[in-house]
């Protein structure tokens, strides 16, 4: 069986420094270097919501040391959102593995007079049109919109390329409100810096219990969520395959990661390759049902 890695591993990441999926990918490359003494660089390709890191991927050499590291926004939303994408989310890729699960939080500046999601209805529905929020990614972006059409709300999107954009102008005042990852929210609210509204998942936050729900806070049934993932380019030899798998997996699962991501409201999990491709295509039948129902229109 070939001997690998014998060279550094580039994981790509498709959101600028500081996303959320940025600092998961770093916590990653830190906890590979420990359990496996493997050398692996970040390098951040963002814009495009993704595409741009997606398409660079897909055409890369399959010899396992050009990865993906990436969230439900490149694989599965992104056919919804475009009319055409650079690359194919299934036929370009093959699947290593599933690393993490997360909710976001519905947050507005801590000065906002904003402080609950009934306060942010009501505000809307007196000024229709005024109210503005940003999203500097899919999930985000598909919170909003479902929270607008289940409370039907008339309020004005301002797209962002990566979350980090949107949150400075979130704190700044330029923008009203927004649906951000957990991983990238916490610090800040916990830092008194952003105040939250509601948690989008099912159930409340372990990270922060206290926040309630979307769904508890008069939508019922709202629920989005994100998850993170690795892949490599499509064609890349089986015991490759099957070492990455191993590798991610076991580093996904180390106490570093497990603790990060509990200590950030999200979960550790892991998959094995075909899971992932199961999981893949159960999520797009999803995402695709959340996003006609929100109306939006692929761009």
């Amino acid at each position: 069986m070939l001997e690998f890695p014998t060279a550094p591993i580039t994981i790509v990441v498709p959101f600028a420094a500081g996303s959320g999926t940025d600092q998961t990918a770093r916590a990653m490359a830190q906890s590979m270097a420990e359990e496996f003494g493997a050398t692996v660089v970040i390098e951040n390709r963002g814009g495009a919501n993704g595409m741009l890191a997606a398409q660079f991927v897909a055409q890369a050499k399959p010899n396992g040391y050009t990865l993906l590291l990436t969230t439900n926004t490149t694989q599965v939303a992104n056919q919804y959102l475009y009319k055409k994408l650079p690359y194919d989310p299934v036929k370009d890729f093959q699947p290593i593995g599933l690393i993490g699960r997360g909710s976001m939080f519905l947050v507005v500046n801590a000065s906002s007079k904003i402080k609950t999601v009934e306060d942010l209805i009501q505000a809307a529905r007196a000024t229709p049109g005024k109210l503005n929020f940003g999203s500097g990614s899919s999930s985000s972006l598909v919170g909003s919109e479902l929270l607008k059409q289940m409370a039907k709300i008339a309020v004005t999107s301002v797209p962002y390329k990566s979350n980090p954009q949107a949150v400075n102008d979130l704190m700044g005042g330029q923008i009203d409100y927004m649906f951000l990852d957990s991983s990238t929210a916490l610090p800040l609210i916990r830092a008194g810096r952003l105040h939250p509204l509601a948690v989008s998942a099912a159930t409340r936050s372990k990270a922060a219990p206290a926040v309630a729900t979307v769904a508890e806070s008069g939508l019922s049934g709202f629920e989005v969520t994100y998850w993170n993932a690795v892949y490599a380019p499509a064609g890349i030899a089986p015991d490759i395959v099957d070492k990455l798998a191993k590798l991610i997996a076991s580093a996904a699962l180390s106490k570093r990661m497990v603790l990060r991501q509990e200590s950030l409201g999200s979960e550790a999990i892991t998959s094995t390759p075909n899971e992932l491709a199961e999981y893949q295509a159960s999520e797009v039948r999803i995402w695709g049902r959340i996003i006609r129902a929100a109306g939006i229109e692929p761009e």
